[in-house]
């Protein structure tokens, strides 16, 4: 009988992160009736099998006791073998990979080739979230608010003035950002920031704005939960950093915020209209969480995180979703909508019989 599987960790910066959210949506599932099958990514690339009631400790060196492994075949018939390269018997998957390969649209394009259903945003929309600059130019080319937003270039200082926020250009949860007062630094901090080695992006930074932050789902319908404005409690920090969103014992469930934020009624609407559009634009699938910034009176659109930790179920309290509706939601537009929809439509061979031979052609 099909189970759902949930997929989590990951060769990822956010491997942790994600292995909280994993075993969140696996423990939720279960005590919903829905026995599913846990699948470890671990962060030398290898799959297992694990026991869904695991906790977080349980990961902390590495692969859990009486983990199995499993292969993972990227082709019709193959997905997750395990003994005697039986493939596991799963109907759709709940993508709980933050970051790297697992947000980035590589894991969606293989489950995609070996035809494994899953929940949360396809190949492109993946790897649209994670492109920083790509998802800038994609809003400013709509006409939304953003701050400006550059590739970090050593010969090529932005046009507008510092400090700036430099930032990875692939990545999420705040890791790697740095606040610089000049492009002299910022140059500097390509090369020795190893977060910056695939391309980073440089933006003003704000001192005095803040975030405000929503979840949206696309399942059954466009729907927007409540705004949280999230709140730094590191000492001194410049910016809501890693620490502030994650290490609170469980994801983003224990991060400190103000839910549902206390916004002008004006701002409110706004963000609410952005977030509906932006999720437009980006191809939202699952759950997604858009990020805003706010300085003085204008509100900007910052980014978009397609598999957002906790898989964002906390900030469903208006109107209020359970967790295991959340997650059976995302299951049920996994199988009934899945992401991909190849086609061979129009390769019938008129081509390959006109064009002659090959070795005609190379002369």
């Amino acid at each position: 009988m099909a189970q759902p599987g949930v997929i989590f960790g990951g060769p990822s910066p956010e491997h942790d992160i994600s292995v909280l959210t994993g075993l969140q949506a696996a423990q939720a599932l279960d005590k919903a009736g829905r026995r599913p099958i846990a699948i470890y990514w671990a962060k030398t690339g290898d799959w297992f099998e694990v026991d869904p009631g695991l906790n977080g400790q349980d990961f902390q060196d590495g692969v859990p006791r009486k983990a199995t492994p499993v292969r993972f075949v990227a082709a019709p018939g193959g997905g997750f073998l395990g003994k005697r390269d039986k493939p596991l018997d799963i109907d759709a998957a709940v993508n709980c990979c933050h970051g790297g390969p697992g947000e980035d649209g590589s894991l969606q394009g293989a489950l995609d080739l070996a035809g494994i259903k899953y929940t949360g945003p396809s190949m492109a929309g993946a790897a649209l979230g994670m492109d920083k600059l790509a998802f800038g130019a994609v809003i400013t080319g709509a006409g939304l608010p953003s701050l400006p937003r550059v590739a970090l270039d050593p010969d090529q200082p932005p046009s507008f003035d510092g400090p700036y926020l430099v930032k990875p250009r692939f990545g999420g949860s705040s890791i790697g950002i740095e606040t610089v007062a000049d492009f002299e630094t910022a140059r500097l901090r390509a090369d020795a920031n190893v977060h910056l080695r695939a391309g980073g992006v440089v933006e003003p930074y704000r001192p005095k704005s803040y975030d405000l932050q929503i979840a949206v789902r696309s399942w059954p319908e466009l729907q927007l939960s409540a705004i949280e404005r999230p709140l730094r409690s590191s000492t001194g920090a410049e910016i809501l950093n890693y620490a502030d969103k994650y290490v609170g014992g469980e994801g983003m469930v224990q991060a400190p915020r103000e839910l549902p934020a206390q916004l002008e009624p004006a701002v409110e609407k706004s963000l609410r209209d952005m977030a509906a559009r932006v999720a437009t634009l980006a191809g939202l699938r699952g759950v997604a969480r858009i990020d805003f910034l706010v300085d003085g009176d204008q509100l900007y659109v910052n980014e978009i995180n397609t598999i957002p930790g906790s898989l964002s179920w906390y900030l469903w309290v208006d109107p209020s979703i359970g967790f295991d509706q959340l997650l059976a939601d995302m299951l049920t537009e996994a199988v009934q909508r899945p992401a991909s929809h190849y086609t061979t439509a129009g390769a019938d061979g008129t081509a390959l019989r006109a064009a002659g031979s090959i070795a005609s052609k190379l002369g």
